[in-house]
């Protein structure tokens, strides 16, 4: 049988790269170097599965360069302002919301819409998926595309309020429907196991932030969903508003700074926490609920010595603006290639390996479930997991991630839910139709101003001073260092004196009339 599957997988691969244009079939390899978002939770593998069959698909020889999640916005900003040999050929998990989109309008970044007759394969996914109009809205003010976005058939609901049900049973409490029932569950646990903190992260703070903002009618930092950093979009309106000022914004670091009061908080969530100690934290007891993936909760409880421990996956709270998750789009974060790339001989090359590598169909499916006998197998479009993965104490999803490489945001470029749904269990199903029926849960991502490059300058310069005293004063306010009571009026002060209300203006004068 072995044998057998082997010999399949070959002809499987030779078939392949028969299919393969005759650019990639070099006898060299083509060398591309690119920078790689690393996540504590993914840590990056040269030899993973799916990065050693994409590289031998397409004849590709990839050097990547591995930066923490952390750093790498400034890695790819300091990068990409000095130039020259600091560049990469190509950088993973960007886009040109922000600072980029100036860089892209003064000539840092290659104009990838001007090749649009070598990306083929990202051209078809955008027709299958009918993303020309949300493809369109990310062209800048010259009416070119900067970056080849991830692409999504029909945004889902990857992770969020994750908790103890086996307490919630034995307390006789409801599964939470608010922030305030969440706050009632925390001090039950807190009363019961008082060295706890019953609230847990997973990585950052980020995390927690991009899941429970938006019900509060918010999206801040550095994953906010505007890439301002302190601004927000008004669903209603349709316009930017200084949310890093707002009274929604207030009311939200008011209630978690309250929670943190009273060590319902893990008072370690301004640091990173790694995979391990958020699995220690949620397996012993000293945490009983998070923010965090569905895919994890399986390693949790595998780790764990409490008799009984069931954790799972709850809809969206409601909060002062309703109930929403972080905000979503059928494009998100992708590639951008330097402009230095473009001096390449072989520049009509690499783009086309890339376009191969991450949107071609056959790497579609590398990306998301790794490679057809070794992974899974299908007969009549059913996919079947390996015993492997199906035995897995962390789980089909998560197993894939951190073993093979596959459903990486960073290299995963094209998401079909179908496809993404095979990994998970009925009960995340179960949960993802709850989330569809709660009408609006998942907003869409704000759109992005027609900047010029003047303006967009302008507007990134101010940008980072904002997002640098916010970061300050939102630790200090969640902490205690500072009280939302009465250092308040200079916080807003400290911000309108770097120009929150002028880089407000800036977005809503130039959003596409």
């Amino acid at each position: 049988m072995k044998k057998l599957l082997s010999m399949l997988l070959a002809l499987s691969m030779l078939l392949t790269f028969a299919s393969i244009p005759a650019m990639a079939q070099a006898s060299e390899p083509i060398k591309i170097s690119l920078y790689y978002s690393d996540n504590a939770t993914l840590p990056f593998q040269e030899d993973w599965l799916t990065v050693q069959t994409i590289e031998e698909m397409y004849n590709i020889d990839f050097e990547f360069e591995v930066i923490p999640i952390a750093d790498y916005a400034t890695k790819v900003s300091t990068a990409l302002n000095v130039g020259g040999n600091t560049l990469p050929d190509v950088i993973l998990y960007q886009s040109t919301k922000g600072e980029n989109a100036s860089l892209a309008l003064n000539g840092v970044l290659a104009p990838l819409s001007d090749y649009s007759d070598w990306t083929p394969n990202f051209n078809a996914r955008v027709e299958e998926f009918g993303l020309q109009d949300s493809i369109d809205a990310l062209k800048l003010s010259d009416g070119k595309l900067y970056y080849l976005p991830s692409l999504t058939d029909i945004p889902f609901y990857d992770g969020g309020l994750i908790l103890r049900q086996d307490y919630l049973e034995t307390k006789g409490l409801d599964a939470p429907k608010t922030f305030d029932d969440l706050y009632e569950i925390l001090k039950a646990y807190k009363a019961d196991y008082p060295d706890s903190y019953p609230l847990t992260i997973l990585a950052g703070p980020r995390v927690l932030y991009r899941m429970t903002m938006p019900s509060y009618g918010i999206s801040l930092g550095k994953n906010g969903a505007s890439g301002t950093n302190t601004l927000s979009w008004n669903y209603e309106t349709k316009e930017y508003f200084e949310g890093a000022t707002s009274d929604e914004y207030r009311a939200y670091i008011s209630f978690f700074a309250k929670l943190y009061a009273e060590g319902l908080l893990d008072p370690e969530m301004a640091d990173p926490i790694d995979g391990d100690r958020w699995t220690q934290k949620m397996a012993n007891g000293s945490a009983m609920a998070t923010y965090a993936y569905y895919d994890q909760i399986g390693g949790a409880e595998a780790a764990s010595e409490i008799e009984g421990i069931n954790l799972n996956m709850y809809p969206c709270l409601e909060g002062t603006a309703g109930a929403h998750h972080q905000p979503k789009s059928s494009t998100g974060s992708g590639i951008l290639i330097p402009t230095k790339t473009a001096e390449r001989d072989d520049f009509e090359q690499v783009v086309r390996a890339i376009d191969n590598a991450f949107f071609s169909e056959e790497a579609a499916k590398v990306w998301c479930l790794g490679v057809d006998g070794v992974t899974y197998t299908e007969e009549a479009g059913v996919v079947s997991y390996s015993d492997e993965l199906v035995n897995s104490p962390d789980g089909v999803y998560k197993t894939l991630q951190v073993k093979y490489g596959c459903g990486s945001d960073v290299t995963q470029m094209v998401w079909y839910n179908a496809r993404e749904m095979t990994k998970y269990d009925a009960n995340y199903s179960e949960i993802n139709a709850a989330v569809a029926a709660m009408d609006g849960v998942i907003q869409a991502i704000p759109p992005t101003p027609m900047f010029d490059d003047l303006t967009a300058e302008d507007a990134g310069m101010l940008q980072t001073p904002l997002s640098d005293s916010w970061e300050v004063w939102n630790d200090a306010f969640l902490t205690g260092k500072k009280s939302i009571e009465t250092d308040w009026d200079e916080y807003v002060a400290e911000m309108q004196s770097k120009g929150i209300e002028e880089f407000c203006a800036i977005y809503n004068d130039n959003l596409a009339k």
